[in-house]
């Protein structure tokens, strides 16, 4: 008789699904995602991105609908990117009263009070130079944009926004967001940092989708370098001590590695962005029927929250919610 060697029978947990089920160690659920949404200026427009299908740029008056559409499916965040008609060079669409992303805030808490509204704090979209601050001698005047970006801040915060979420990657932001939400009375409202955001090619779409291409230039002197890994823990850090609730790491897919870095080294809420360059391929190679386009989504989400994530701000939010949905 010829005996077996020894060895580790590990593909007994893999012989069914449901075996497979049983003993599978990361989960998705609806719960885990952020759906951004881009609001314009003017009446009935409902326009897709390009290069972003099935992403739209939608006007106040048929918010409503978009937001019924998310409450359906269960998902409970989302994330408002302002497109404004007039820009100029502090960005005062930014932080208005009557500013876009403050007028679409005001809508959803009234219509759907138990909606998350996260509002992206920055002030690319709103300059006529698309730059993340004010311009002085041809460069982003770091203190002086902190200034801007704490009313904007306070004016969304007191719109009714849930979470502010500052993007613009000035040095000390979250210190100087939180010092002007607790002054002016904002002390409950968390901030998401934009802490880890590396300057990266692949926010293409993005920059047609929220008109914030720089006019000159590039975002390279406050945007990380992606060939660094140590300087994330750094600005990690920094945002933490400031006072951050919640860390992001932008982009995901090609940095899963920093994820599960700053997942590692810090016990706060850590968000993957799976942002538009991330989803324009995917659906690219889906139209081209090169992929099977429900299971590698669903996989390469589920590797974000493997990497370390506890939420995903991603544009597939309600396709995932509806194949989990249907997997139930």
């Amino acid at each position: 008789m010829i005996k077996t060697p020894e060895f580790a029978r590990h593909r007994r947990l893999r012989n069914s699904q449901a075996m497979r089920d049983l003993v599978r160690e990361t989960h998705l659920h609806v719960d885990d995602f952020i759906y951004p949404m881009f609001v314009v200026d003017g009446e009935n427009i409902k326009r897709e991105v390009p290069s972003m299908p099935g992403v739209y740029q939608v006007s106040i008056d048929l918010l409503a609908e978009e937001v019924e559409e998310l409450e359906q499916l269960d998902i409970k965040a989302l994330i408002l990117f302002g497109v404004p008609k007039e820009k100029d060079e502090q960005g005062t669409g930014a932080f208005v009263e009557d500013g876009i992303v403050q007028e679409a805030t005001r809508l959803i808490k009234k219509e759907f009070p138990t909606m998350l509204v996260l509002a992206d704090t920055c002030l690319c979209e709103y300059t006529s130079h698309g730059h993340c601050g004010v311009i002085h001698n041809q460069d982003v005047d770091n203190d002086a944009s902190l200034k801007l970006l704490a009313k904007t801040a306070v004016s969304q915060a007191k719109a009714g926004a849930d979470i502010i979420a500052p993007s613009n990657m000035m040095d000390g932001f979250v210190a100087v967001i939180r010092k002007a939400l607790d002054e002016a009375g904002y002390t409950e409202i968390p901030i998401m940092s934009y802490a880890v955001k590396y300057a990266s090619s692949f926010y293409g779409p993005f920059r047609d989708a929220a008109d914030s291409t720089p006019q000159f230039g590039d975002r390279k002197t406050y945007q990380m370098d992606p060939a660094n890994r140590l300087e994330a823990i750094r600005e990690a850090k920094s945002d933490v001590a400031e006072g951050a609730d919640f860390l992001i790491v932008k982009p995901a897919l090609a940095y899963l590695d920093i994820v599960r870095e700053v997942r590692n080294n810090f016990d706060v809420p850590i968000v993957a962005y799976n942002v538009s360059g991330e989803y324009a391929m995917v659906k690219a190679a889906a139209q081209n029927g090169w992929i099977d386009e429900q299971a590698l989504v669903m996989e390469k989400l589920v590797s974000m929250k493997r990497a370390g994530a506890d939420l995903i701000i991603t544009y597939f939010a309600k396709d995932a919610a509806r194949w989990l949905k249907n997997k139930k």
